[in-house]
């Protein structure tokens, strides 16, 4: 255990102004506060907060962080309390500590929808005082380097949460040497098999060109002396997971990597950074394609160095990293290296945003992230916005955006503005006019062409990379659903009143849409458009409301059909028929309903019908009764018509388990693997495939029919649910007839014989 002398001692290494006694008061009340607790090791509890502090201290951060590493487990785990540290130890450190507290409490490894509200907490209190992402991360340090005296599946759990957030936000912060090791212990412990075979390897490689290794360090020495520029070589391994994460994103075996040992080259200003690669560039041949320039674009995490590949002394590739001494140190220790606490008080957060491009727009992210977004979408999107590594694109006016890799032009249009994005048609990437599902590369130079009246299709939100563009993808669709659905439930319910002869005031309005349990008129008549409220029940409202006398009889649909291949039709004492424009004794409905009896043969629509459809049947004189389900496009044709409109119900108690066809339609992405994957969420929910048509909408999507069988509404309707949350799909609904047509049905004896429809119509 480090004495109380040693741990000050190592703070004054670097801050000799350092509070000695600040320090020596947060030990010893750490120490007395956790008294006799162990941790699972066996180890005294106090060893924990100890060791937290001292990789504080290799961070060379001030004397408030190292108090709280020393006293972050206290309010949380003796009885300690807030107010007593506010006392003892000031309001900002006593601020911290509970920062950390209410993290502490949190439990990250549970559902999605609660671990993403946690993870909101967190950054929120990281946004208040970036201390409280340091100390939260060498706390998650040490317990991740003692994470053996735990039991096996809290191991896992932990490790994944590591792997999920921790290890993210150390990258994102610029502390890439602290990102590494919790991304091996979790990878240790995650995958051990692959963890042991690259160590195996790495160590063989190093054993191997141990003496290749110090002759190119020598040589790279040797030559920038020469030339009057003194820099400090190193070699350094990968780390084992850096090495399978490029195992996994290039699909590559073990045996394929030739760079898991580089070397970097630490100078003293950045004009020797240039003259070094121009003299190493002058001296040995340059591996194509493997230059980048981080200096002059640094990094979101501050990150800045010159990367290049060669081909070394010995015929072997080599790859330099070329930065200054301060460059150096922001490499490795991030936002720590910043040394904002150099006087022995915190910086503000201004002068931190300033010196820290990384903590400023870690700031800013966390402002639009904590802004308006759901739980559910909040941690996809944090990780998102977050947790990527980037790419940088430039405006024809030479407006650098950056974005995460995988982003494509709409994630670039919505970085410029929300409403570029939303009306955004296609781009030109570097002059040419590609494809909006075009990944984006570093460099590359994209224009938005742009149309006003366009809305952002649902499938986007497949396309997308940045929470930005997703979240503002997902309002737009909301918002125009919403208008289509208060557009059909106005049309319903003017249907309606034309038919009744009737007309509805505000305040009748009003009451109808109370009656309901709706708000408003507009709220009661999305509800109508989206189906939450059947045509029954607002009739029955309205006749509520208006006093109309609603005279009906019933029709009840078996859904056996009888001997000769037809439904049979069976008449009961509740009966009803309607006219459209309040024509109800028009001479040919009249001459139909006269017909109207039990052997009255029974036709289906092209869209198909299934139970539980609301139905409407059309009765023309010496023909079958036409079934159509309520949201039919031919009943709109047939609204000023004189034919006779009964109203058809399901006889679901004499039904029999069979199947019956409905269409639906839907557009896709144009990738690989679309339809396979329409198949597959059609085959979860127990439906089958009949028959299908497609068709080029654009060079980015196909429209998709689909012919299915199934049991009932129920079925179709997770169905439809299923293929709405599959990524790269929109406007998934039950085709229209136009759509329907596309697959036409021969015969129906109990049997269906289907054709393939003219996909050209």
């Amino acid at each position: 255990m480090m004495r109380q002398y040693e741990l000050v001692e190592r703070v004054q290494a670097y801050n000799p102004n350092a509070d000695e006694q600040l320090l020596n008061k947060a030990y010893v009340y750490a120490m007395q506060k956790h008294g006799s607790q162990k941790r699972a090791s066996g180890d005294p509890y106090f060893n924990h907060p100890l060791e937290v502090a001292a990789i504080l201290t290799e961070l060379k951060l001030d004397d408030a962080s190292v108090a709280v590493g020393l006293l972050h487990d206290t309010v949380e785990d003796t009885d300690a309390t807030r107010a007593e540290i506010d006392q003892l130890f000031g309001s900002e450190i006593a601020a911290i500590v509970d920062g950390l507290t209410k993290i502490d409490r949190l439990n990250l490894v549970s559902r999605e929808e609660a671990q993403a509200e946690n993870l909101r907490k967190l950054l929120l209190a990281i946004s208040q005082d970036v201390r409280v992402l340091l100390v939260k991360l060498a706390d998650r340090l040490h317990n991740m380097r003692t994470l053996q005296y735990v039991p096996a599946d809290k191991q896992k759990r932990i490790a994944q949460e590591t792997m999920d957030i921790y290890a993210p936000l150390a990258g994102r912060m610029g502390m890439q040497d602290m990102r590494n090791e919790l991304e091996d212990l979790s990878f240790r412990i995650l995958q051990p098999d692959h963890y042991r075979a690259i160590t195996a390897r790495l160590e063989q490689m190093q054993a191997d060109y141990h003496g290749t290794i110090d002759t190119i360090t020598a040589e790279l020495t040797e030559r920038l002396a020469a030339n009057g520029i003194t820099a400090r070589v190193k070699a350094r391994v990968k780390s084992p997971y850096s090495i399978f994460a490029k195992i996994e994103r290039k699909s590559i075996a073990l045996e394929q990597l030739s760079d898991m040992i580089g070397f970097r080259v630490v100078v003293g200003s950045v004009e020797e950074c240039y003259r070094t690669v121009g003299l190493i560039h002058t001296t040995w041949k340059v591996v194509p394609g493997r230059f980048k320039d981080y200096i002059s674009v640094p990094k979101h995490n501050d990150y800045q160095s010159i990367h290049t590949t060669i081909v070394g002394p010995s015929r072997q590739r080599v790859e330099l990293q070329i930065r200054t001494e301060a460059m150096d140190r922001i490499a490795e220790f991030g936002i720590a290296a910043h040394a904002l606490y150099k006087d022995g008080a915190s910086a503000t957060l201004g002068r931190l945003e300033n010196e820290s491009q990384a903590y400023g727009s870690l700031r800013q992210t966390i402002s639009h992230l904590t802004s308006g977004i759901s739980s559910e979408d909040f941690l996809e999107y944090t990780k998102l916005e977050l947790f990527q590594d980037q790419v940088f694109c430039f405006t024809p006016r030479g407006r650098l955006i950056a974005l995460p890799r995988g982003a494509t032009p709409i994630d670039f249009a919505y970085a410029l503005h929300t409403d570029i994005g939303d009306t955004c048609v296609g781009a030109k990437i570097n002059g040419l006019i590609l494809p909006l599902v075009t990944q984006l590369r570093s460099g590359d130079e994209v224009e938005i062409l742009r149309d006003q009246n366009h809305r952002p299709p649902s499938n986007w939100i497949g396309i997308a990379a940045t929470g930005k563009a997703r979240a503002a993808i997902r309002r737009a669709v909301r918002q125009a659903a919403s208008q289509r659905a208060f557009a059909m439930g106005e049309h319903v319910l003017n249907m309606m009143l034309e038919r009744e002869g009737v007309m509805l005031s505000d305040s009748e309005a009003l009451a109808l849409a109370e009656a309901l349990e709706q708000a408003s008129r507009r709220d009661l008549l999305v509800a109508v458009g989206e189906g939450k409220i059947g045509s029954e029940a607002l009739g029955n409202a309205l006749a509520e409301i208006k006093g109309i006398r609603r005279n009906r009889r019933r029709i009840d649909l078996p859904v056996a059909d009888t001997a000769d291949g037809w439904f049979a039709l069976r008449a009961t004492d509740d009966f009803r028929f309607r006219v459209p424009g309040g024509q109800r004794s028009g001479p040919r409905a009249k001459e139909a309903l006269a017909q109207l009896d039990f052997h009255t043969p029974v036709n289906f629509s092209n869209e198909g019908v299934v139970p539980g459809d609301r139905l409407v049947g059309i009765l023309e004189p010496e023909r079958p009764l036409t079934i159509y389900p309520i949201h039919s496009d031919a009943l709109i044709s047939m609204h000023d018509s004189d034919l006779a409109w009964v109203d058809v119900r399901w006889n679901l108690k004499t039904a029999e388990d069979r199947l019956y066809p409905a269409v639906i339609s839907m557009e896709s992405v144009n990738r690989p693997g679309s339809l396979a994957q329409i198949s597959s969420a059609i085959a979860a929910c127990d439906a089958n495939i009949n028959n299908l048509v497609m068709r080029m909408i654009s060079p980015d999507f196909h429209q998709m029919i689909f012919e299915i069988e199934v049991r009932d509404l129920a079925q179709l309707n997770d169905v439809l649910a299923t293929l709405k949350r599959s990524p790269g799909l929109s406007a998934v609904q039950r085709a229209g007839l136009r759509e329907a047509s596309m697959i036409s049905t021969l015969e129906w004896d109990g049997k269906i014989d289907r054709r393939l429809g003219d996909e050209q119509e």
